[in-house]
C-alpha cells in the first residue's frame, strides 16, 4: 500500500500538473483560432534559449559536467536511432515507415514535457542538467533528425546550416562564456532574462496541448506504432540508465537524463514528417499514443529514480 501511495503521489504532484495545463492548451486550440506554429516559433526562438541561458548562468556546474551531459544526451539519441533502424529492418517495413520508426523512437519531447517534469520531480539542479539534455536533443533533432527525415537527400552543407539555425546553440555558448569570464548581467537584462525564463516552461506545456489538438489519430500501421511507442517509453529510458554508468553521472544528472530519455515522442517529429513529405499519420499516431501512455511508464520511473 505504501508503494502504491508513493506512485499515486508522484503521478499527482509531477505528471498531473503537466497534463492539466496541456489539456488547457488542447481546449484553447479546439475552441479558439490560436496560431500554434507562431506560438511554437516564439518558444523555440526566444523562450527556450533564454531558459537554457538562465539555467546555465545560474548554475554551479563546471564545464566538464556540461560537456558530459551534452555527450550523454547525444549518445542516448544516436543509440535509439540505430536500435530503431535495426528493428525496422528486421520487421521489413517500407522505407518511409522505417524513417518514421527511427524519428519517433529516437526523439522525445524533452522540452515541452521533460523540462517541467524534471523540475517538479527533482528540483532546480536537476532542471539545469535537463536543460543541457534539451540542448543536445535540439541539436540532434535539427541535424540528425533532419537528415533522417529527408531520406538521405540533404547535403552536408544543409545539415550544418540547420545546426546553425538552432538558437539554443548560441545561448549555451554565450552562457559558458559569461560563466568562464565571471561576468554578471546588468540588473535590467538579468530581470528580463529571469522573466522570460519563468514563462518558458508553462508556454512549452501549453504548446504541447496546442500541437496535440492539431494532430490527427490514424489507426493504420498499428503494429509499427506499438513498436515505436515501446522503444520510446521503455527501451529509451533503460538505454539511458545503462549509459549513465560509463558516463559516470552523479545522482542528480542521472535523474534528469534518464527522465528526459523516457518522455513521449517529440511533437516536432510531426513537423519534420510533414516538411519532408512522409506519412504523417504514422508519426502522429505515435505522438498521441506515447503521450497518452507516458504516465504509466514515467510514474514508476520517477519512483525508482527518486529512491
Amino acid at each position: 500500500m505504501a508503494a502504491l501511495r508513493g506512485l499515486f503521489d508522484i503521478f499527482a504532484n509531477n505528471l498531473m500538473p503537466i497534463l492539466l495545463l496541456s489539456a488547457a492548451g488542447y481546449l484553447l486550440g479546439k475552441f479558439f483560432p490560436v496560431d500554434a506554429p507562431s506560438v511554437g516559433r516564439v518558444t523555440f526562438y526566444v523562450l527556450s534559449p533564454i531558459l537554457v541561458f538562465n539555467l546555465l548562468t545560474q548554475s554551479q556546474l563546471v564545464l566538464g559536467k556540461i560537456v558530459t551531459m551534452l555527450l550523454f544526451g547525444a549518445s542516448c539519441i544516436a543509440i535509439m536511432a540505430a536500435a530503431a533502424y535495426l528493428v525496422g529492418r528486421l520487421m521489413n517495413v517500407p522505407k518511409e515507415a522505417l524513417v518514421a520508426i527511427v524519428l519517433t523512437s529516437a526523439f522525445g519531447n524533452s522540452g515541452n514535457y521533460g523540462l517541467p517534469l524534471v523540475s517538479f520531480a527533482f528540483g532546480q539542479e536537476a532542471l539545469t542538467y535537463a536543460g543541457i539534455y534539451f540542448v543536445a536533443s535540439s541539436l540532434m533533432l535539427n541535424t540528425l533528425g533532419v537528415i533522417i527525415a529527408s531520406l538521405g537527400r540533404l547535403s552536408v552543407k544543409d545539415a550544418l546550416l540547420a545546426f546553425l539555425k538552432v538558437p539554443a546553440v548560441y545561448a549555451i555558448f554565450l552562457a559558458l562564456l559569461i560563466v568562464r569570464l565571471g561576468w554578471t548581467l546588468p540588473v535590467p537584462l538579468e530581470r528580463a532574462v529571469s522573466l522570460a525564463a519563468g514563462g518558458a516552461v508553462p508556454m512549452m506545456i501549453l504548446l504541447l496541448g496546442l500541437e496535440l489538438q492539431r494532430a490527427r489519430w490514424d489507426h493504420n500501421h498499428l503494429g509499427v506504432v506499438i513498436v515505436s511507442v515501446f522503444l520510446r517509453l521503455i527501451a529509451a529510458p533503460l538505454t539511458a540508465l545503462g549509459l549513465s554508468l560509463p558516463f559516470d553521472l552523479n545522482t542528480t544528472a542521472r535523474q534528469a537524463g534518464v527522465t528526459e530519455s523516457g518522455v513521449p515522442t517529440a511533437v516536432m517529429t510531426i513537423v519534420l514528417a510533414s516538411e519532408y513529405k512522409l506519412d504523417t499519420s504514422q508519426v502522429t499516431a505515435v505522438v498521441f499514443l506515447s503521450t497518452i501512455l507516458s504516465p504509466l511508464t514515467l510514474t514508476p520511473l520517477l519512483f525508482l529514480l527518486g529512491r
